[in-house]
């Protein structure tokens, strides 16, 4: 294909994956019912379920503001060659082509992030706020720029580096090599993030003796589960919403209990939501999802391998010739349908393992607590109760409450 027509899908692919997101996200919007229904009561109070209807709504249409913006912004730089321009202002201070990679990709992600602040500010400081859930100071907000700024450019500049360094040493056959990287370094995050990133954002306390403690060593023991890495993480410094979540594996494997889900369940309650992340221990789940990112990441480095020396990528995007990380960047995009499909795959697979793991969880534990725990979380998550059956099944990692106390029910 010539340039001119490279462009065009890439135009046509962005403009299509935007409607197509329009869409769902004003379905989903219309999807919402008033008064509360029927199915909803003893889980909302009419007062509390109308304020997540608003919630949900300011959300979608500050969203589709954002959205629009950004959206605008992206279509112009691509369609007037911006990423040609960038290149062209860099090369003259930059020869190295692999260095001029990085500083093109590092001033991409500062633009990006700089123009997308306002919006984060506001979705923080202002709709977070007015709905009390915001806990993060604006010297906070900051600092966690800052060091994501650290820790993208670490990681995400020296996995780069390593990519262009195969691209142009092994030529085509680098996306093998690439695949063992990236598959050790996922391994890697897997078992060390909560070690080693996490602390940098959050303080991690190992959960102290108590009642608490002492209810999940007794389940731990009665179900055979090695208890060896319970962590309280200090959420309440950002936001008043909860979460509980299990990463890594071996004797590496931690659960991550929320300071504010513990400020706001019982005992037994907490006990459900632990043998719930137990449930994915027990069904293999992390493992599968980590073997199913390996699978798709090696297949899509293949088929990036077809690509990425076409010199039409480059001037597609506004280069003279070929230049590999403009390669890189116009790949993504012609990759967005199949990365869209694999989404789609990831997040079937993942709400079945959420099945699984309540299953799990109410036939080790008094069957009435996890139900229990779930409605909490959802009224003070202010969650949305009837999501849109398609917008749940395009984006949706966990079936909604309804539906997950549905398939409690004996």
């Amino acid at each position: 294909m010539n340039p001119q027509t490279i462009l065009l899908i890439i135009v046509l692919l962005s403009i299509a994956n935007y409607a197509f997101e329009l869409i769902l996200e004003t379905l989903n919007l219309k999807h919402r019912k008033n008064p509360l229904p029927a199915e909803a009561e003893g889980i909302y109070e009419t007062e509390k379920y109308d304020k997540s209807m608003e919630y949900q709504k300011v959300q979608t249409k500050f969203g589709f503001i954002s959205g629009a913006i950004s959206f605008t912004v992206s279509i112009l730089f691509l369609a007037l060659g911006g990423f040609g321009w960038l290149d062209l202002l860099l090369q003259p201070s930059i020869a190295d082509a692999s260095i001029r990679a990085l500083a093109f990709f590092g001033i991409l992600f500062i633009i990006s992030d700089i123009t997308s602040m306002p919006f984060q500010w506001y979705s923080t400081f202002v709709i977070e706020e007015r709905f009390g859930f915001n806990k993060t100071t604006p010297k906070l907000f900051l600092l966690d720029k800052l060091k994501g700024y650290a820790v993208g450019a670490i990681l995400g500049g020296g996995l780069l580096f390593v990519l262009l360094l195969l691209l142009t040493t092994l030529g085509t056959q680098f996306w093998w090599v690439f695949w063992l990287v990236i598959t050790v370094f996922m391994l890697f995050m897997n078992m060390f993030y909560t070690t080693l990133i996490m602390p940098l954002f959050n303080k991690l306390t190992p959960l102290e003796e108590g009642d608490l403690r002492s209810a999940i060593e007794v389940y731990s023991k009665k179900v055979g589960f090695p208890l060896t890495n319970i962590f309280v993480i200090d959420g309440s410094k950002r936001s008043s919403k909860a979460n509980a979540f299990f990463s890594g594996f071996g004797k590496k494997k931690k659960v991550v209990l929320y300071d504010t889900l513990i400020e706001n369940h019982s005992i037994e309650e907490l006990v459900a939501i632990f043998a719930h992340e137990v449930g994915h221990y027990k069904k293999k789940h992390i493992i599968g999802s980590l073997l199913s990112s390996v699978v798709q990441t090696g297949a899509m480095l293949f088929i990036m391998s077809v690509f990425i020396f076409n010199e039409n990528l480059s001037i597609a995007l506004g280069a003279s010739e070929l230049q590999l990380h403009l390669n890189l960047i116009a790949f993504a995009m012609l990759y967005t349908p199949i990365s869209f499909i694999t989404s789609i795959f990831s997040n079937v697979v993942s709400r079945k393992n959420e099945f699984e793991a309540d299953e799990y969880a109410i036939s080790t534990t008094n069957s009435t607590d996890l139900p229990l725990a779930l409605k909490k979380l959802s009224v003070d998550n202010l969650s949305n109760l009837q999501p849109h059956p398609l917008y749940v099944f395009f984006h949706y990692s966990h079936p909604p409450l309804l539906v997950r106390l549905a398939a409690m029910k004996p």
